[in-house]
């Protein structure tokens, strides 16, 4: 069985061009290495379709069942990790294949680096078409909705032995250069299998990779070399210009640089970018604006949920120099009659979510108006998901959220199967503690459908997730699309 197994694994590597046939003895021989094993037998195995998942899952169950490994999901991933490794090309070849293939087109490049993100299971694809997506419509466009259901939830041995773990600062956090290759341990993922691209990046040395949890097509990560913290400033939006130079087939954009409105790792410089279109993107702009000084550059506010200044020009130095005009602006002001405070007691409040693209020959740069104050009445923000929507989205709005991709939890799938039940067989959805805090959101919205059946109730469950997400933009936004919100919004633009 053992070496059935490894046979197709070496053999999927061959099929997909992870390993050359050349090198299907030296790879056989460091999986049976793995397992400790000294024989072998070439066994004959069928001409269909391998399914990795398959494989390396009866990979797993034998180093669990000889003791190499604890079988619990921790310690087999970092096992099947070790296991693609003796697969996947080393960092230096896969680096001059991406740049043979850049010659060629920079789509050419990046195709075949997906590709390999994917077929080294860096990317598990078994995993990430679990997530639940779907689109709905909205005033500013269709959003799309996803479920994260690929991220594995830690067993209790997991947690238990990460806790008596020792304790490590290296790699100093999941996005540091220092990952490639890097075993894991429980509480840091395995990356073995892991190959960054180097590029350079306002004249430093930063990285190119893809997400490992890709929500969108070819999503991908741009990273500093350095672990520096998150910084938006005039350097911020030359990087931007710098890589979609490089790919302008994609696009990027940053998450903000403060709490609340920032991303979850704001302790190492990064963007993410990828080959895909938002909602965000396709959204017209709503009024045309001249900013003085820059009336070379196209600008206008954005017909979207948040406060978005769209700039458009053919240089992108004219962009460069007007984001850093709007974002020192920015920082520094307050208008108290639009709840908009550039600090309180010394913290300040304002920063700006970018997210720059080439549209044919014209760069765009989108500015975000982000601002993270805190009241009694809003805790946890402002302009953050409002409690009356915490049931469908608690988290912070980050740069998907902002560009209209709703990244909502894995709870969600559990709770909507069970209010589906609820709801077609009239039961009562506060006698359940998984859904009661779902309650009052069905109350709202039940009015609205003549009636629920076996046949539609997840459209209907699907479609009010995604209005609800459409509010939650809307709380995010520092200017309401109302009349009043865009008189105030004119005022900002005003003193530039």
């Amino acid at each position: 069985m053992l070496s059935e197994n490894i046979k197709k694994l070496v053999e999927y590597g061959i099929r997909t061009g992870l390993t050359p046939e050349c090198e299907r003895i030296y790879t056989t021989n460091l999986l049976l290495e793995l397992f400790h094993e000294d024989d072998y037998e070439d066994v004959e195995i069928s001409e269909e379709e391998i399914e990795l998942e398959d494989v390396l899952k009866n990979l797993l169950d034998e180093a669990a069942s000889r003791g190499i490994i604890e079988d619990s999901i921790g310690y087999r991933d970092l096992f099947d990790t070790k296991l693609m490794n003796c697969l996947v090309p080393r960092p230096a070849q896969v680096q001059e294949t991406f740049a043979k293939k850049y010659e060629v087109s920079p789509e050419e490049a990046t195709s075949y680096y997906y590709k390999l993100s994917q077929d080294s299971d860096y990317i598990r694809r078994y995993r990430v078409k679990k997530d639940m997506k779907w689109k709905v419509d909205s005033p500013y466009g269709e959003i799309d909705i996803t479920i994260n259901l690929s991220k594995p939830e830690k067993d209790p041995k997991a947690i238990a032995a990460a806790k008596n773990a020792k304790a490590s600062s290296y790699p100093k956090c999941l996005l540091c250069v220092e990952n490639e290759g890097y075993a894991g341990r429980l509480n840091h993922p395995a990356r073995e299998n892991h190959r960054i691209i180097p590029i350079t990046v306002n004249e430093s040395c930063w990285g190119f990779q893809y997400s490992p949890y890709v929500y969108y097509n070819e999503h991908c990560i741009v990273f500093n070399g350095k672990h520096e913290p998150m910084k938006i400033e005039r350097a911020t939006f030359a990087k931007l210009f710098d890589f979609i130079k490089l790919f302008p087939h994609y696009f990027l954009g940053s998450n903000a640089d403060l709490p609340i409105v920032g991303g979850s790792i704001l302790s190492h410089d990064h963007f993410q970018g990828g080959h895909y279109t938002f909602a965000m993107a396709k959204a017209p702009i709503e009024k045309e604006v001249v900013i003085p000084g820059y009336e070379d550059v196209e600008a206008g506010i954005v017909k979207w949920p948040l406060s978005v200044l769209r700039i458009r020009s053919k240089d992108e130095k004219r962009l460069i120099d007007l984001a850093d005009h709007v974002l020192g602006a920015w920082r520094g002001y307050t208008d108290e009659a639009a709840f908009i405070y550039a600090e309180t007691d010394g913290e300040p409040h304002n920063t700006i979510t970018p997210i720059a693209r080439k549209v044919g020959d014209v760069f765009e740069l989108d500015l975000t108006l982000r601002n993270n104050i805190t009241t009694d009445e809003h805790p946890l923000g402002v302009y953050h998901p409002h409690a009356e929507y915490h049931n469908i989205k608690k988290e912070n709005i980050g740069l998907i959220e902002v560009m209209g991709l709703a990244v909502l939890p894995a709870r969600l799938k559990e709770e909507l199967e069970i209010l589906s039940d609820y709801l077609v067989n009239g039961k009562e959805i506060r006698s359940n503690e998984k859904i009661e805090k779902h309650a009052e959101w069905v109350e709202k919205f039940l009015p609205k459908y003549d009636k629920i059946t076996e046949e539609n109730v997840m459209d209907i469950l699907k479609e009010e997730v995604g209005i609800t997400f459409t509010h939650v933009l809307e709380d995010a936004g520092v200017y309401k699309c109302t009349p009043e919100g865009r008189e105030a919004f004119l005022r900002f633009i005003g003193i530039l």
